[in-house]
């Protein structure tokens, strides 16, 4: 729905960290106050929050007007359609989250559905996914923009492509243990399914949740991990494919010095942190 063409956007996923308080958000600043601080740094967010539950009206429009109307509000689908039920009956659920959502207005950006690891032990088979995603797509309605994160690398081929390209769906790249490097992922034939790109630093959170549980500063160097992504988010740019990014606290420990560091690769012109 977001009609502002900024061809490069990049956020965190989440903001209402209370480690970040007194580093990326002043001393005593209110959660209640997080995302209006948050908007005056950065132009845009992945919300967290949305995937375990469809928000309050009230809550949504409380974001809506403590943000500019250029910020971008991405948002990840409630668990219950892509983890519990899976796309089947769950239309419900589905109005009920974007009758929300767009309370947003311009500020609702991109739409993720992020699936779990299928095992062996789920029963879940890639062409079962294929099956239930190629009607499910069909039926979304116009007026927004939709993402698909799959985790496992081996389904990441020319039949999900195709199915996503048909319906101009985004394909979520991410970085994340079980997926392939960025090379290796770009080199894919078809990879690029959608009207923009969608890009989530993840890391590894089991091991890093070994190291730290607070969020505050940067406790793994994913600098060389960085440095192989930014020759791609330029390549994206200069082909003029919108790019949202977002990184997570468990990518290196503090999901802000990770922009930073983007920003430095990036040659310090493409996004501020603060």
């Amino acid at each position: 729905m977001n009609a502002n063409n900024t061809l490069l956007r990049l956020g965190t996923s989440s903001w209402s960290c209370p480690d970040w308080v007194g580093k990326f958000y002043a001393p005593e600043t209110a959660p209640r106050d997080f995302i209006a601080a948050y908007a005056r740094k950065l132009d845009t967010v992945e919300i967290d929050a949305t995937f375990y539950a469809t928000p309050r009206r009230s809550v949504v429009e409380g974001w809506r007007d403590r943000t500019p109307e250029s910020f971008v509000f991405a948002a990840k689908a409630p668990q219950v359609i892509t983890h519990e039920k899976c796309l089947e009956n769950c239309g419900g659920e589905l109005k009920s989250f974007l009758d929300t959502m767009t309370v947003l207005g311009p500020r609702l950006g991109p739409i993720l559905f992020q699936f779990p690891y299928y095992s062996k032990a789920s029963g879940m088979t890639r062409d079962e996914l294929l099956q239930r995603l190629n009607p499910f797509l069909a039926a979304l309605p116009e007026g927004f923009q939709w993402a698909v994160e799959i985790r496992n690398k081996a389904w990441l081929d020319k039949p999900l492509f195709n199915l996503l390209a048909e319906h101009h769906i985004a394909l979520a790249l991410i970085d994340h243990p079980w997926i392939y490097r960025p090379d290796a992922l770009f080199a894919r034939e078809g990879i690029l399914t959608g009207p923009f790109a969608y890009i989530r630093w993840l890391g590894d959170r089991y091991a890093i949740e070994k190291i730290t549980k607070i969020w505050n500063g940067t406790i793994v160097d994913r600098r060389p991990d960085v440095e192989e992504w930014v020759p791609h988010l330029q390549a994206l740019i200069e082909r003029r494919l919108p790019v949202f990014g977002y990184v997570n606290n468990h990518y290196t420990g503090y999901s802000p010095d990770t922009l930073a560091m983007i920003q430095e690769l990036m040659g310090g012109s493409s996004v501020t942190v603060r």
